[in-house]
């Protein structure tokens, strides 16, 4: 124990993250002697973070993290050697060298893309890594070591629950889908167009295969603004001054109309009920009276009610984007009220037109930010273990480390915590196998080389800066990292470059010291809007469940494997992991966006997502199936 407490002393460890986990477990870390840390956050402090992230206060909204971090530590241990990062981990300058300058490093993210990245970055420096993540009451916390133990990404996790354009766009039937499509209409009135989120109606609808005769119809039902489909959304707005009434009439009335002329769709469906602005506000407002007691965000409003709404929200946010000036885009935020109610208003208006229950603001801010609420408590037990599994570690008994799992309820034998074995690492890997290699189904001629780098290589494989070059016996290189060498073949297709079926791709990332072999097969067969398929590679199918050990002693001697179940719906896409939450459980439903520069993960505002496979794996209860969601705080 005397030498233990002396190495604690002299070790330096890495923390990444400073949000729920982060906090709980830099200050468990001081306390328990840990005397070198260095501490890396991207994010600044937010109100909604002070009920939990105790080493901030109201004071410190808007500063980095990390550095606050440091500070509210140095005020209860002083003697403490803190180093503060504001950065994200992503960033180049924290190279394999960087890594090796610590015994351990230990994770409090919130999101999949960095996790994957460190994971990474750790099996290079061949340095131990404490995984960890929670959602709600879920929590998880293991330990990876280079070629002892699965590492993050040696099981396939499920990736965040998407929704197909047409159902978005012609048939919604769940509240979540009137979100997304007000989240994708916020960006084309307001924000940042993206051809991947259109909100008017989709004609190429594999289900209405209509012919040409019916077309003189359709044309008809929105004679007014027949001519619409030509001009983008923005711009059509832009010219008629954003007037919220038109936008709305155009929203809620003429594509609605439109859509019922597609009558394929609505053969077996209820159809959709256009609203009109000028009836809306005819009728007696006496019928108007909002639903639900309490807190004014927890209300659900009449149509009428909604339609206020809209109008006020669509004339703030123009006032917001005049003020910004000329070309200038808003980026949505939960927590920006005018971007918040826009979507409430356009979501519910939508839910009305397609027969839904609307819901309230603080239901429509949960799903649209995919939030699961994080809880203090769980954060708390979740660092506790990450040093219990780090002063394992740091002592060399590693035999002694577990994958730890937080259940909502106790197990069998009243156990809310369950330990388990660590399972050996995957041979078939293709993160962590000797030469990880991977195959890939896709159309070359329809595939272009960016989709390749950006869809292929950075958001599924998780590479940062790809190198990609073709095994043609020339070497050609495809993509190269250096900024503008290889821009010319963006917009170029796969087969342009000779690339057929059974060709072979080497990628590599510098950063990571990472080399991926990718196996190309060409086909023309691949299901519409899916630009691409792994081989073999079938997240939504369980693994085979891994049956835990027997008598080995564990932290309080048991030896069940409950997993926590997670449901977890994801909603879309701001905060979510199913444990991407404010702590990490390792969630298989956790998603984020590759980018770091996207600063918030694309998917949460939570800080988790363990190891949700280990989790699914020995999942014994059925999840419940709430709501659509996962986000984590």
């Amino acid at each position: 124990a005397a030498a233990l407490a002396d190495s604690l002393s002299s070790c330096r460890v890495l923390v990444v993250g400073a949000g729920g986990i982060g906090c709980e477990l830099l200050k468990n870390l001081v306390l328990t002697g840990f005397k070198n840390i260095e501490v890396i956050d991207l994010d600044t402090i937010d109100v909604s973070n002070l009920n939990r992230q105790f080493l901030f206060q109201k004071k410190h909204v808007g500063k980095s993290k990390a550095q606050v971090a440091k500070e509210s530590v140095l005020r209860f241990c002083p003697s403490a050697n803190i180093t503060a990062y504001h950065d994200s981990i992503m960033n180049p300058d924290y190279n394999v060298e960087f890594f090796r300058n610590f015994q351990l490093v230990m994770n409090a993210l919130d999101n999949r893309a960095a996790r994957n990245h460190v994971n990474r970055m750790c099996l290079a420096a061949d340095i131990p890594l404490i995984e960890s993540g929670t959602a709600g009451y879920l929590g998880q916390v293991t330990v990876i070591k280079k070629g002892q133990t699965e590492c993050y990404e040696c099981q396939p996790k499920p990736t965040q629950k998407t929704f197909p354009g047409c159902t978005i766009r012609n048939t919604p039937s769940e509240p979540i889908h009137c979100i997304v499509w007000a989240k994708y209409l916020f960006n084309q009135l307001f924000g940042e167009e993206d051809a991947d989120q259109e909100v008017s109606p989709d004609t190429a609808d594999p289900e209405v295969a209509w012919n040409p005769a019916d077309a003189a119809a359709r044309a008809t039902a929105s004679n007014k603004d027949g001519d619409i489909k030509r001009v983008s959304t923005k711009e059509w707005a832009r010219s008629t001054g954003y007037d919220p009434v038109k936008l709305f009439n155009k929203l809620f009335k003429d594509d609605i109309m439109y859509l019922l002329t597609m009558d394929k769709l609505w053969k077996k469906r209820k159809a959709p009920l256009p609203l009109d602005w000028t009836e809306i506000h005819q009728l007696e407002s006496s019928q108007e009276e909002a639903f639900g007691t309490g807190l004014k965000d927890q209300q659900v409003l009449g149509v009428q009610g909604y339609a206020q709404l809209f109008h006020r929200s669509v004339e703030t946010l123009r006032s917001q984007l005049i003020e910004k000036g000329e070309g200038a885009e808003l980026v949505w935020d939960k927590d920006d009220p005018p971007a918040m109610d826009f979507v409430t208003a356009a979501a519910n208006l939508r839910m009305n037109v397609f027969s839904m229950n609307m819901k309230s603001r603080f239901d429509v801010k949960s799903m649209a930010g995919n939030i699961i609420p994080a809880i203090a408590t769980t954060n708390a037990v979740i660092a506790g273990l990450i040093v219990l599994e780090a002063l394992k570690t740091l002592n060399s008994d590693f035999d002694q480390c577990r994958t730890i799992f937080l259940n909502k309820q106790p197990n069998p034998r009243k156990k809310l915590l369950v330990p388990c074995a660590l399972d050996p690492p995957n041979p078939n890997c293709y993160v962590c196998a000797s030469k990880p290699e991977v195959t890939v189904k896709l159309n070359v001629h329809k595939t272009i080389v960016q989709a390749l780098q950006d869809k292929i290589l950075k958001e599924k494989f998780g590479m940062v800066a790809p190198d990609v070059q073709i095994e043609d016996g020339k070497g050609t290189i495809l993509i190269s990292s250096e900024e503008g060498e290889t821009e010319a073949n963006n917009n170029k297709f796969l087969s342009d470059f000779g690339i057929r079926n059974g060709s072979r791709l080497q990628a590599d990332d510098f950063l990571q010291d990472y080399t991926l072999l990718v196996n190309l097969i060409h086909s023309e067969e691949l299901e519409k809007d899916v630009e691409f398929e792994v081989v073999g590679d079938a997240p939504d199918k369980a693994p085979a469940p891994s049956v835990p050990e027997e008598g080995k002693n564990i932290a309080n001697g048991n030896k069940d494997s409950a997993q926590p179940s997670t449901s977890s719906k994801a909603a879309e896409d701001d905060d979510v992991l199913i444990v991407d939450s404010d702590e990490e459980p390792s969630s298989s439903t956790m998603e984020a966006s590759p980018e770091s520069s996207n600063r918030k993960r694309k998917h949460h505002d939570a800080d988790t997502d363990a190891t949700a496979s280990k989790r699914k794996r020995l999942d014994q209860q059925p999840a419940d199936d709430d709501e659509d969601i996962i986000a984590l705080d």
